[in-house]
């Protein structure tokens, strides 16, 4: 279990609506966060009735960003419809946030969530992840000062695709992926990063070596996409609409 500085959960506290659940994402999501990296904070928040019927709506989206104790916080938070809007398309972001072991709250409509959400695990999940890959490694190869934090995200990205394809189980920590692939340059990666700061960049790096594993890696994520035998739409709009007419009537979730 990691710990939590105090003033996270007093952040949590302070937003205005109901939360149907708030997590921490990011590098300590992803299993390498430095002594320095911030707290990427995301959550789901419901707007009352009266907020989304009304002519003064609430906000869809709440973004607050500040510093804490020498320590960047971003948190970002979403209507519960905006969000479920979200899990149907294919969004890996909101999956991962709503299957991150980092709670910081939930309720137990969240947990009713997430086994409706197993409904909008589809094989097009494939785009975000091959995306992603494509984005963080460009990154990577065009700073020239080759940063560990996009090619640690090109390896996570990627083995959190391929994982997807063939199990429909979204797993975002690379220390835990890597117990299934066994890669062995990924543990001294991690390390690097655990021990440096967030903008540490590679020691001895071998770029080439990086680039063909990355190809090798997509080579990959296309071909369990082939034949992955999740399905091609998502299952989940019914209940999740039933679920969405619950939580904007439940006033027991309201503050």
């Amino acid at each position: 279990m990691m710990n939590i500085p105090p003033f996270i959960n007093t952040i949590i506290g302070q937003q205005p609506y109901p939360l149907l659940f708030a997590i921490i994402s990011g590098s300590h999501l992803y299993g390498f966060p430095s002594p320095d990296s911030d707290y990427d904070l995301r959550g789901v928040h419901i707007l009352p009735v009266e907020e989304v019927v009304g002519l003064e709506t609430g906000n869809e989206t709440i973004e607050v960003s500040e510093i804490r104790e020498a320590l960047e916080i971003d948190l970002v938070t979403h209507d519960v419809k905006k969000f479920f809007l979200m899990l149907l398309k294919k969004n890996g972001y909101v999956l991962e946030q709503l299957y991150s072991p980092l709670v910081l709250t939930t309720s137990p409509e969240a947990e009713e969530l997430k086994f409706i959400a197993k409904g909008c695990i589809t094989r097009n999940h494939y785009y975000h992840y091959i995306g992603f890959a494509a984005t963080q490694w460009k990154l990577f190869e065009n700073e020239r000062t080759y940063r560990l934090k996009p090619l640690l995200y090109v390896y996570r990205v990627l083995l959190t695709g391929i994982y997807l394809m063939q199990t429909g189980i979204v797993e975002a920590n690379l220390m835990k992926l890597n117990e299934v692939f066994n890669l062995p340059y990924i543990h001294d990666l991690i390390t690097q990063k655990i021990a440096g700061k967030e903008k540490s960049v590679v020691s001895n790096v071998n770029v080439d070596f990086h680039q063909i594993e990355y190809e090798r890696l997509r080579h990959k994520l296309q071909e369990v996409y082939e034949s992955s035998r999740l399905p091609e739409v998502p299952s989940a709009n019914a209940a999740l609409h039933n679920l969405l007419v619950r939580l904007r009537t439940n006033v027991k979730l309201r503050k």
